[in-house]
């Protein structure tokens, strides 16, 4: 048994200093001593998907990250651990617990996962280790893990068992609640614009310091097409993932961040409006781009139609929400986003359909995203 700070202190020591994750009886520990310290920034996530994606876009704003989980929970991290971290090369440390671990008794729900969980990352490609278990041990693993990590530019796991740290009491004051925020109602009834035009329109008025980050399917084609430059991340999967990687880049640098969502990703990932809202970044602005289908796959209907997305992240925290329908609308409530302390919700109504021929980002997702971190790099 080690104590919490023996592997935070050499964690911090390598670079760790970005947490984020899902508590887990097994990282009670961890998890106390994390929030505890101040010199170490933790977002708590609302599912373990999430996390991943948080700390892919703290990565890419310069933190050296770490996502904490149950084993159970690893299966949300598949989609984004395989179609995120891995075309877009963004390492982070994963501590995972070993609940269900052979031989130890647990809950019946834990058994399958216990006997898969290593086999499981052997699949998915992320190599593993078991979590130091003696001080002795603990400078020998993080360098392992350190080095993996620098030299394939992936994540690395750290397979925790039961009494792994020693209990440490939390000391974690009780959020303060938000006043609740303001909304614009800007919709008019008419004639609904094509995406196309909305990206056009985001792009006459998005400061030139600004981040975009664009939401797998066409968004992301569109804008591409439309203007290719290092302040835009095409995030090519993990669908639902781009508003929590906006949030982690959004709460590492000063700079205003932008994500353009869609109403099918949005819906996936619900609980990142949540954890946004908690989080309350100024600089974000959450733009969703609503037609009521799943563009890419068929135009299959959503279920965005009864969704009223600026009073959900109204009660979620967001400092402010809009609605529109057509493009002046928009337009408006882009130049308030632009102009005010956010975060920002704008739910604009399109209509199906794209440009055509509609092509892809023709620069692989590895130097998109590298490009993207030297850009947040100028200035900080």
């Amino acid at each position: 048994m080690i104590d919490a700070d023996a592997i935070l202190d050499a964690a911090r020591g390598h670079g760790f200093d970005f947490y984020t994750g899902v508590p887990c009886s097994f990282l009670t520990p961890l998890i106390n001593r994390t929030i505890g310290d101040p010199a170490l920034a933790y977002v708590g996530a609302a599912q373990e998907g999430e996390a991943v994606a948080i700390a892919a876009g703290a990565w890419l704003a310069g933190r050296r990250t770490v996502v904490m989980c149950q084993n159970s929970g690893l299966g949300n991290t598949i989609n984004p651990l395989t179609s995120l971290n891995w075309p877009f090369r963004i390492p982070t440390l994963m501590v995972v617990t070993w609940r269900g671990q052979p031989g130890m008794a647990d809950e019946p729900q834990h058994e399958l996962m216990g006997r898969i969980t290593g086999a499981l990352l052997d699949t998915i490609e992320v190599p593993h280790a078991p979590f130091p278990i003696e001080p002795a041990e603990v400078a020998s693993v993080l360098e392992a893990a350190t080095e993996a990590m620098n030299t394939d530019d992936l994540p690395y796991a750290l397979i925790m068992a039961k009494g792994a740290v020693a209990d440490a009491p939390l000391d974690e004051a009780p959020p303060a609640p938000a006043p609740r925020g303001k909304r614009l109602d800007l919709a008019s009834g008419g004639a609904r614009p094509q995406r196309i035009a909305a990206l056009e329109a985001l792009l006459e008025r998005v400061p030139d310091a600004a981040a975009i980050v664009a939401t797998t399917g066409k968004s992301g084609r569109e804008l591409f097409t439309l203007a290719d430059r290092p302040q835009h991340l095409y995030q090519v999967g993990s669908m639902g993932g781009a508003s929590a990687m906006a949030l982690g880049v959004a709460l590492n640098v000063t700079r205003p961040v932008v994500v353009i969502d869609g109403d099918g990703a949005a819906l996936m990932k619900l609980g990142n409006l949540a954890t946004i809202g908690a989080r309350r970044p100024a600089n974000l602005v959450h733009v969703v781009l609503d037609n009521g289908v799943h563009d890419s796959t068929g135009g299959q209907a959503t279920v965005s139609a009864g969704v009223d997305f600026a009073g959900v992240a109204l009660d979620c925290g967001y400092a402010r929400a809009a609605t529109a329908d057509d493009i002046g609308g928009f337009g408006t409530a882009l130049d308030r986003a632009f102009s005010e302390s956010g975060p920002t919700l704008i739910h604009l109504r399109i209509r199906p359909g794209s440009i055509s021929p509609l092509g892809r980002p023709t620069i692989a997702p590895r130097d998109v995203a590298r490009r993207f971190r030297d850009f947040l790099a100028e200035g900080a």
